[in-house]
């Protein structure tokens, strides 16, 4: 067995967590496809799966070592494939990650539109609010709602949305509708931690004002403070995308449009080497013309 088929049958044995499985994906025996590993462990120097009776997992050597086999031998099938002159078509595993409410209300829609498409396509789609480190974790496409730094990473903007203020109606109907910013300091406000980390919300309009306040109520969890605002709680700050739906129904009342801040750009972020490959431009386009209505 040459060495592209040994790292081939690493990168499925990482994938399917079975010798078996990934022996009979390559056509190749699970004693040889034992072998195989056996003789990249021993040529590494580093032992790349963890081997129980059970189970087979990737130890964190190997979980580093398979995303980067993975990422070569895409390159270079699409290398191959564009030397034929073929059409180079999404094939083989896409990693993902994006922010939990967004991902799900707005990226996997785009994913299982890509998997209907593209037969030959799998996706690993992992939805955190965690800033995950790209290279580090083997990612191929971040999503992040954020100003980006400057790094090395490539960043394709696809998207802007705004931060609201909302209250329910029972809520405005009892305690009144705010005019200015500082009228926030005679209601009970609905604070989440990550988006206020200093107890502070910044506005736009004239002179940009900000208002600092104490939480009557504050949560880790943006659903749950938009499900305490729908129950008449308070007031609380979300992304639009985040509560369009209650908007659209009458649960929940924008306030203040005119002091909304500037806008927040929806960014997918990847490395340098992976702007070639076909399944990083097929989710990049696809998002793209998914989201071009998103406000």
């Amino acid at each position: 067995m040459d060495r592209f088929q040994v790292l081939r049958l690493f990168v499925a044995i990482g994938e399917h967590a079975s010798f078996a499985e990934a022996a009979r994906r390559l056509r190749v025996s699970p004693t040889a496809a034992s072998r195989a590993i056996a003789g990249l462990e021993r040529d590494l120097g580093v032992v790349l799966l963890r081997r129980t009776t059970r189970s087979v997992s990737l130890t964190d050597a190997g979980a580093h070592y398979h995303e980067h086999c993975r990422h070569a031998l895409e390159e270079l099938d699409d290398a191959a494939r564009g030397l034929r002159g073929e059409n180079a078509e999404p094939r083989g595993t896409l990693v993902l990650t994006a922010p939990e409410m967004f991902g799900r209300l707005h990226i996997l829609p785009v994913v299982t539109t890509l998997l209907r498409r593209y037969p030959a396509l799998d996706v690993r789609l992992t939805l955190s609010d965690r800033v995950v480190r790209l290279v580090e974790e083997g990612i191929d496409v971040a999503v992040r709602i954020a100003e980006l730094p400057s790094s090395s990473l490539r960043a394709a903007r696809v998207a802007t949305t705004r931060r609201v203020l909302v209250a329910s109606p029972d809520y405005l109907a009892a305690r009144g509708m705010p005019e200015r910013v500082t009228d926030l300091h005679d209601h009970a406000l609905i604070g989440v931690e990550s988006l206020a980390p200093n107890g502070e919300w910044r506005f736009g309009g004239p002179g940009r004002p900000a208002i600092r306040f104490e939480s009557r109520l504050l949560t880790n969890s943006m659903g749950a403070a938009i499900d305490a605002a729908r129950a008449g709680a308070g007031i609380t700050r979300a992304l639009c995308y985040q509560v369009r739906a209650e908007i659209d129904r009458g649960e929940l009342v924008p306030l203040l449009s005119d002091f909304d801040p500037p806008g927040v750009p929806i960014s997918l972020l990847y490395a340098p080497n992976r702007q070639r490959s076909a399944n990083v431009r097929a989710f990049i386009d696809a998002t793209k013309a998914a989201l071009s209505s998103l406000g």
